[in-house]
């Protein structure tokens, strides 16, 4: 080269992107999606004086944007978007004749002259979106901008509310200000806007309804307001008519959906999960266009699915989980070969399933679970070749599992749990070579468990609990190098616990009540899993003490072995009876010396054929009935026929060891009037249920209680009376004004038992303070981490006190003061049951609860 000393002048305008007008002047620089890097030399290309267009958008330019841009005076046309700049925007008053201004997602930051665009009078299209500006409030300046048509301010860090000015935009067809902090009401004037085509507002803090006039919109075609706080129904949208999309998920809606959106010609995609809508779905819902998507999740909508949301063949999720749907499923779904998830779970929905649904070729996900489904899972099946992930829990499903099954090849999880499932395990399934869980626990397959499913390399979790499974567990079990999670409990497994098992890593382990025997692997044989071979006697064990210990006996006959079990049991039995006997005829001795107080408070609530002194002769050994952990329990035999039941509360300082363990003792130590313990009699007096007996009358004197019960049971020829009352401390608090029992009312008290186990405290204690309980004092102390492990037992081991604080959590759901907001008994298991705490329930039990306490809990 000779530096061009030879070489012809090289006009610019011959350059790749570079226009010039007829004198040969550049007026555009038009170089998008370039890859270009480095810097942008603005100092030299705004020398060019008829520039009027750059385009440097979609590329990866970096560094600064100088001040120079002020010298393009002549431009009209900018855009810098999609690069890597950094820095911020210079001050652009000078560039008056700018029409299209778009520096979205350019890496800008810091505060934007939003000033300078007062100057720019003649803009239309302007994007400043998705850039990392300090925050401002909405700009005035913009709604000064009455020639724009395209506004796009989405994530750039505006805040406050939206100015009634934007009514000034008229011209406007996209306005776009989501991912932002803007608040307050969407401004009635925007319905001033009526060439809008887009409008997206998501991922805000709006609040309130729409405005009056919103249904002027008419030209909307896309709107998304999700992710805000807006409320009321959906009314203003019925004359929208010309949507193609509408997305409101996650807001504060409620009411029925408007029927006319059965009739909206262009509508495609439908996205109103998380919100309070009722009533129906209009049933000619999407059959007009080729419809993509409908997500109404997390409502509480009723009725039936439309049938043709498919029918132009183009669908591919439908997701209306968690809400009231009922009927079936419409067979014009099992023709939907375009279906990519079909989600369904948690509705009212019945009937069998098209069988065309189990075998969709586009399916991924199929999500049927928590219904009330019946029929089988067709072979079909075997045509999902995409189908990743199949949850049928909680149904009533059939037959067998297909070996059909085993060629949808890239299932992750299979989840049949809580079925009628029966039939044997598909031998084949070690086909799925992706399988990451199996579920199949509470139906009820039989024969054994598959060899092959050692092959299913990924397995993390496998579950055959309750189910009628036989033979040998498999050896290839212990060659799953990801297992995590095994329960083959509650079956019929036999033989011993394969060696192989002991190179797992599982953080569960569960093959209790079942029939193995022999020795349990030395690496398992330790205290984490000591509940993981409960009912199974042939099982031996040198370091779990509940087994007996492994040697060459072990060998000898199970009829042996039970012999020599039952044996012991026996002398078990008959040490407890004489350790009970000596226990409750001390008990009467104290109950008889407790009757010579000669000052008594009888309280009656109902008409009495007997007197206190009645029931006083009646304290005494030979009518012993019962003994719990508050007083001992006795019958009165009155000579007409009438049986009735007495329990003697023991006072508070008897002596007898139940100071500080019975709450009506405790109650009565506070105060001689005994408040507390006249509150629970008047709830008893009042209660009339069929589980709960019927109170007669009290009887009291200063330290000392009674309570006549009528004895259910008791017909005159000896049998033993059966008492049940709701003991305060207890009792939910419903009880006060509804009288009624309940599953609900059982879950409160479940739930208080939970919290005597993970605080070692009893129901009422003196320093939870004047008329409260353990659930108020609980209450007070779960409002931080540091604050609920100090309300844990100080006795329980430290490495178990993570799992008592998931208990105690389950117990704050289970004592809510609302009925309606207590969980089920079902979810409450289902809850512990995800929670693991299964090692600290069993320790805890065992370590702080004597033999009377334990029975007093299950009076209770």
């Amino acid at each position: 080269m000779d530096n061009g000393a030879n070489q012809p002048n090289i006009s610019p305008c011959n350059f790749t992107g570079v226009h010039c007008n007829s004198n040969q002047s550049v007026t555009e620089i038009d170089l998008p999606n370039k890859k270009l890097v480095g810097f942008l030399p603005l100092d030299s290309i705004c020398q060019l004086p008829s520039l009027e267009k750059l385009n440097f958008a979609s590329n990866s330019l970096s560094g600064t944007i100088s001040e120079a841009l002020k010298n393009c005076t002549n431009l009209n046309y900018l855009d810098l978007s999609q690069n890597s700049f950094s820095g911020f925007v210079p001050d652009l008053s000078s560039l008056g004749n700018m029409s299209f201004l778009n520096l979205n997602a350019s890496g800008f930051s810091g505060v934007f002259p939003w000033k300078s665009l007062e100057n720019l009078r003649n803009l239309q299209f302007l994007s400043l979106g998705d850039n990392s500006f300090e925050t401002s409030s909405f700009p005035m300046e913009v709604v000064k901008l009455d020639k724009l048509y395209w506004l796009y301010l989405t994530a750039c860090n505006l805040e406050g509310s939206i100015p009634p000015e934007i009514g000034n935009l008229t011209e406007l067809i996209n306005l776009e200000l989501s991912d932002n902090w803007l608040s307050g009401t969407i401004p009635a004037e925007i319905s001033k806007l009526k060439k809008l085509w887009q409008l997206e507002l998501y991922n805000n803090s709006l609040t309130g309804k729409f405005p009056v006039g919103f249904g002027k919109l008419v030209n909307l075609q896309n709107f998304d307001a999700s992710m805000n706080n807006l409320e009321g129904d959906l009314s203003e949208l019925k004359f929208l008519t010309k949507l193609v999309s509408l997305q409101l998920f996650e807001n504060k809606f409620s009411g029925d959906l408007p029927e006319e959106f059965g009739e909206f010609k262009l509508l495609v995609n439908l996205s109103l999960y998380t919100n309070k809508l009722t009533g129906s779905l209009p049933q000619s819902l999407g059959s007009w266009a080729e419809f993509d998507f409908i997500d109404v999740s997390e409502n509480y909508i009723t009725g039936p699915i439309p049938p043709d949301m498919c029918k132009k063949g183009k669908m591919t999720a439908l997701l209306i989980l968690q809400n009231k749907f009922n009927g079936g499923i419409p067979e014009s779904y099992g023709n939907c070969l375009s279906m990519n998830r079909f989600r369904v779970s948690n509705n009212s929905l019945s009937g069998n399933v098209p069988s065309g649904l189990w075998g969709l070729p586009k399916l991924d996900f199929l999500d049927l679970s928590m219904n009330q489904f019946n029929g089988s899972v067709t072979p079909e099946i075997g045509n999902a070749k995409n189908l990743t992930q199949l949850h049928l829990s909680n149904n009533r499903f059939s037959g067998e599992l297909p070996s059909e099954i085993t060629k949808a090849s890239f299932l992750g999880v299979i989840d049949v749990s809580s079925n009628q499932f029966s039939g044997i395990i598909p031998t084949s399934i070690g086909e799925l070579k992706k399988l990451n869980a199996l579920n199949l626990q509470e139906n009820m397959f039989h024969g054994s468990i598959p060899e092959s499913l050692g092959s299913c390399s990924y397995l993390n979790i496998i579950n055959f609990a309750a189910n009628l499974l036989t033979g040998a567990i498999p050896a290839s079990l212990g060659s799953l190098p990801s297992l995590n999670s095994l329960d083959l409990s509650d079956n019929q497994l036999s033989d011993k616990i394969p060696a192989s098992l002991s190179t797992l890593k599982l953080s569960l382990l569960d093959l209790s009540n079942n029939r193995l025997s022999g020795p349990i692997p030395k690496s398992l044989s330790n205290d984490a899993y000591n509940g993981s071979f409960a009912g199974n006697p042939e099982l031996c064990s040198q370091n779990i003490q509940y087994f007996h210990p492994c040697s060459s006996d072990s060998d000898k006959s199970p009829h042996f072995r039970i012999l020599i079990s039952c044996f012991l049991v026996a002398i078990a039995v008959l040490l407890v009876c004489l350790g009970s006997f000596i226990f409750f005829k001390k008990k009467g001795k104290d109950d008889e010396r407790s009757l010579k107080s000669d000052s008594w408070d009888v309280k009656s609530f109902s008409i009495l054929s007997f007197t206190e002194q009645d029931v006083l002769n009646a304290i005494k050994q030979e009518n012993l009935i019962g003994s719990g952990g508050s007083g001992n329990v006795y019958r009165v035999d009155l000579g007409d026929g009438k049986d009735f039941a007495v329990k003697h509360i023991w006072k508070a300082d008897s002596g007898n060891g139940k100071s500080n363990r019975s709450t009506s003792a405790m109650l009565m130590r506070r105060s001689g009037n005994l408040p507390e313990f006249d509150a629970e009699v008047e709830t008893l007096s009042s209660i009339r249920h069929v589980n709960v007996v019927k109170l007669y009358c009290s009887i009291t004197n200063f330290g000392l209680a009674k309570i006549v019960l009528q004895a259910a049971g008791t017909n005159g020829n000896g049998s033993t009376a059966h008492i049940i009352t709701g003991t305060h401390g207890y009792i939910a608090p419903e009880y006060a004004y509804t009288y009624k029992v309940n599953e609900k009312s059982d879950v409160y008290s479940f739930g208080v038992v939970l919290m005597e186990l993970v605080t070692g405290k009893k129901p009422i204690e003196p320093e939870f303070g004047e008329n409260k309980d353990i659930v108020h004092w609980i209450s007070t102390k779960v409002s931080s981490r540091e604050t609920i492990l100090g309300v844990v037992d100080s006795t329980i081991p430290e490495i178990l006190k993570e799992d008592a604080v998931k208990v105690l959590r389950v117990a704050v759901l289970c004592t809510a003061r609302l009925p309606a907001l207590r969980p089920s008994m079902r979810k409450v298991v289902q809850m512990l049951e995800d929670a693991e705490p299964c090692r600290f329930i069993s320790i805890t039990v065992a370590k702080d609860y004597s033999t009377d306490e334990k029975e007093d809990m299950e009076t209770k």
